[in-house]
């Protein structure tokens, strides 16, 4: 037993009959890392003023705006594809195209302060909620990854997990290093290399 498993034990006798949890054959300590990934981006992302949301990051012109709405739209199409293999439908992709994927992004990047928060809050906590409803077999099920190949819907994870603390650190506004789990570097995401 992991102190994960406890508090997951001790949650679950507070909250009684009725409430939902995640499938036993859910990745939980991936989702774990997913979750307070999603709370520390949070925290630096609220530490932005409005205008700080558009001023530029690096020379290509990329704003906190550009990342707010890339972890926004990455949580939106993972939620996509859980929601498809719970409804027993055909798996989309995450992105159309890269080209039409960076495209969204740009214009997204453009949405009022407010918008793009909120755009934030309700793709996070949609997501939360289509991984604690899907079925235990749906964690294994194919889905098209963001190479084009099938990939076990499990890894979504893993790369939601990866992208969304390294995009805490592209708000370059205090995110640490030393903050990172151990958990996380020893996942593999490349992003921390170095």
């Amino acid at each position: 037993m992991t102190g994960l498993d406890d508090a997951r034990r001790a949650l679950i006798e507070r909250q009684g009959p009725g409430a939902r949890y995640d499938a036993p054959e859910a990745p939980a300590e991936m989702l774990h890392l997913a979750r307070t990934g999603t709370a520390y981006f949070a925290r630096f992302l609220n530490r932005l003023s409005d205008r700080n949301l558009y001023q530029p990051l690096r020379a290509d012109g990329l704003t906190p705006a550009h990342v707010v709405c890339a972890v926004s739209y990455q949580a939106r199409a993972i939620a996509r594809q859980a929601e498809a293999i719970t409804a027993a439908e055909p798996v989309p992709p995450l992105h159309d195209t890269l080209a039409e994927h960076k495209a969204m992004i740009d214009f997204g990047a453009t949405l009022p302060a407010r918008a793009l928060r909120h755009l934030f809050d309700h793709a996070s906590v949609h997501l939360n909620v289509v991984w604690r409803d899907l079925p235990g077999h749906g964690w294994q099920a194919a889905v098209p990854g963001i190479d084009g190949a099938m990939h076990p819907f499990a890894d979504t994870v893993r790369a939601r997990a990866c992208f969304i603390w390294a995009a805490a650190f592209e708000l370059n506004n205090g995110a640490r290093k030393r903050d990172l789990p151990a958990a996380l570097l020893a996942a593999g995401c490349n992003e921390f290399a170095a």
